[in-house]
């Protein structure tokens, strides 16, 4: 298993951490993978099932999902494919530079609740995880003209992850609603680009670096 740190900072810090099981065979089932990721304990974990395809599925903690972006752009680095298959279907990439994209659309991607604050300050202020229920992404204008943002991602289920800290999915509904590219800081410090395409697709991008070996 390779562990990933993805949506990370210019200097190589922060991301999200995803695991990437290279050999899916070895959990074949559902219920094996489900118990594997729970016991990893990342946001998400990815099971390779056919390398050369791009055939990969996606489970959290406590749910299988069939679509996730950082576990999409982190998969696409690390197998170096122009195309990755989750449960969706097809997912295209590219690379650009330090930067991974892949282009996907926003009705893949699981509801979240989208709420808007006034500063930057009032959401680096929430207690993780804020009171209420369902999938928040509380966020903010760090700069509007220059579309950049501040949020932060709170699951509010109970699988252990309390603060999300990079999220694609989240940041493709919020590129969705505003209409424009945005230039995303979330949790400690991640950074996630998004940009629209003229179809209603949305590229999602960021770096991706390799953790040592556990």
């Amino acid at each position: 298993m390779e562990v990933l740190r993805v949506f990370c900072a210019g200097d190589g810090r922060y991301g999200n951490a995803l695991g990437v099981v290279r050999e899916g065979r070895d959990y074949p089932d559902e219920a094996s993978r489900q118990a594997l990721a729970a016991e990893l304990g990342f946001s998400e974990t990815v099971f390779v099932d056919d390398p050369e395809r791009g055939h990969v599925d996606i489970y959290t903690p406590g749910l299988r999902l069939p679509f996730a972006g950082h576990p999409l752009v982190g998969a696409a680095w690390l197998l170096d494919l122009e195309t990755v298959n989750p449960p969706v279907g097809e997912v295209w990439v590219r690379q650009d530079g330090e930067f991974t994209w892949i282009t996907a659309r926003p009705e893949w991607s699981p509801p979240r609740t989208l709420r808007r604050y006034g500063t930057v300050a009032e959401v680096d202020a929430l207690p993780a995880p804020p009171p209420g229920e369902g999938w928040l992404y509380a966020w903010a204008w760090e700069d509007e003209s220059a579309g950049r943002v501040r949020a932060r991602g709170f699951p509010r289920r109970d699988d252990g992850i309390v603060e999300d800290e990079a999220t694609g999915a989240a940041a493709l509904l919020l590129t969705a609603e505003l209409g424009r590219a945005l230039n995303i800081t979330q949790g400690r410090g991640s950074q996630i680009l998004t940009a629209p395409g003229p179809d209603g697709s949305i590229e999602i991008g960021g770096r991706v670096r390799l953790l040592p070996p556990r």
